[in-house]
């Protein structure tokens, strides 16, 4: 049953107040620090609100997010359960620090153990994604002796020093030292296959006996850890061939390496599931995630624990920690969205969408589109592959591509906010990812205007090229 309570801002929006707008965005470029970017080559939007799936501008456009943040938003914006649950939390008790049992804390962990795969039923608080994977490999490194961590390239783990050193994608090279004891691999990925497969069952056994030969050569009794986005998120939407997440598995109980899975991005239904895991039946030895596990509304991420890794430490001081680890306003936040999505069926609406609405109108539109090479994903987590020659396969811009060289991509991205769709671009994809509650009504009308936007794209084919 699709969600009820919460619902697009019907209505009109706040009315327009540009000299607002105008003083937000100068004083953001006065004195905001900006990710990822070069500070006087960006002009950042001034958002005023936000609802559900939309958020506007201070000129009164209105936006339908598909890009959930940064796939972050599971519930949408504004949930009305969550943002009473926050402020109930914050006339109960805002902070405490995390030696102590707090309700919040204790419910939170209760209720993400139950929906971890297997025996991951200890829960390790932290403020995100990058140090929950900070804390995974630290714990694999304790609990086996051993220094390496195997990572895979197509990957993003977080910015902090240890995960943007496993992370895959460019995002790396800047602060990659070559010191962190981290070795990369090739992931499966057919479409692209560096592995020259033609079938996804080659494609899977060629990449498992790829990643057997990489602990081989770097000494299996150095591994502490393989780390794998379970479905990788923003390197692609590149779902694993059958089997080779078990054979993944089967590889580090043989070598007594731990088996890090990182959920940042796909878990928490995202992907139809509550985790990606769960549609591969597998059970890594720690599980991290973030995101979703409240939407975002209060930072909070985490490292879910086997059994297993938890005995290592029974007696023995963990040495690890956060001022922060568990805030009480985070946790209670992350109860009350995890009630919300229970109540609402939001994973199961997510699955639903995926198979009936999203993937079979993603593939209408490549078969319209010239530029669409290829079309994958499950849940609300979709990507569309966009090239300039279907034969070939070359991507519509060049991998990593800046300035005139990403102009296709750029201009597929102002034709998609022209028409009132904020849209997830990377490199030479787009990705199709609506909050888990996005009503099928909103979904046909962001695949609408993508679909005209992707004439923008079809501009830069070759021309003659393959059609779908």
């Amino acid at each position: 049953m699709p969600p009820t309570t919460q619902q697009p801002s019907t209505g009109p929006v706040p009315a327009p107040d540009p000299a607002v707008g105008a003083a937000v965005h100068s004083t953001d470029r006065q004195h905001v620090f900006h990710s990822w970017s070069a500070q006087g080559k960006i002009d950042p939007l001034a958002v005023a609100g936000a609802e559900g799936s939309y958020f506007w501008d201070y000129d009164g456009k209105r936006y339908l997010d598909f890009t959930s943040g940064l796939v972050f938003t599971n519930i949408g914006y504004q949930h009305p359960k969550v943002v009473a649950a926050i402020q109930e939390q914050a006339a109960k008790l805002t902070t405490f620090a995390p030696a102590f049992a707090i309700e919040a804390r204790s419910e939170a962990a209760r209720l993400i153990a139950e929906r971890t795969p297997g025996d991951l039923d200890k829960i390790f608080f932290t403020n995100a994604g990058a140090d929950a994977v900070e804390h995974a490999v630290r714990m694999a490194r304790l609990h086996t002796g051993r220094p390496k961590v195997l990572a895979a390239y197509r990957s993003y783990h977080g910015g902090t020093h240890q995960a943007i050193n496993l992370t895959g994608d460019p995002r790396r090279w800047a602060s990659d030292t070559g010191t962190a004891g981290v070795v990369h691999f090739n992931a499966p990925h057919l479409y692209r296959s560096p592995f020259y497969a033609e079938t996804e069952e080659q494609e899977c056994e060629r990449a498992l006996a790829h990643l057997e030969q990489t602990i081989a050569y770097e000494g299996p009794q150095t591994i502490a850890a393989v780390i794998l986005e379970t479905i990788p998120g923003t390197a692609g939407i590149m779902m694993p061939p059958p089997g080779y997440l078990q054979g993944v598995r089967e590889i580090c109980d043989r070598h007594g390496i731990v088996y890090i899975l990182d959920e940042v991005m796909a878990g928490f239904g995202r992907t139809g599931t509550w985790f990606a895991a769960d549609l591969y039946d597998v059970v890594p030895d720690l599980l991290t995630f973030a995101k979703g596990v409240n939407s975002g509304y209060v930072p909070l991420g985490g490292v879910a624990i086997s059994a297993k890794i938890a005995e290592t430490f029974d007696q023995r001081p963990y040495p690890g920690g956060l001022t922060y680890s568990g805030h009480p306003l985070a946790c209670g936040a992350a109860v009350a969205t995890l009630q919300v999505m229970a109540e609402e069926g939001i994973v199961e609406h997510a699955a639903r969408l995926g198979e009936s609405v999203i993937g079979p109108a993603l593939r209408e539109i490549a078969e319209r589109h010239p530029s669409v090479g290829e079309v994958r994903g499950t849940g609300v987590f979709w990507a569309l592959d966009l090239v300039r020659d279907r034969t070939t396969r070359e991507p519509l811009v060049p991998y990593n591509a800046t300035g005139q060289d990403n102009a296709p991509m750029a201009e597929f991205a102002a034709a998609c906010k022209s028409g009132g769709l904020w849209p997830f671009v990377n490199m030479n994809r787009t990705h199709v990812v609506p909050p888990c509650n996005v009503t099928e009504a909103e979904v046909k009308e962001g695949l609408a205007v993508l679909d005209d936007a992707l004439s923008a794209a079809d501009a830069h084919t070759v021309p003659g090229g393959a059609t779908a």
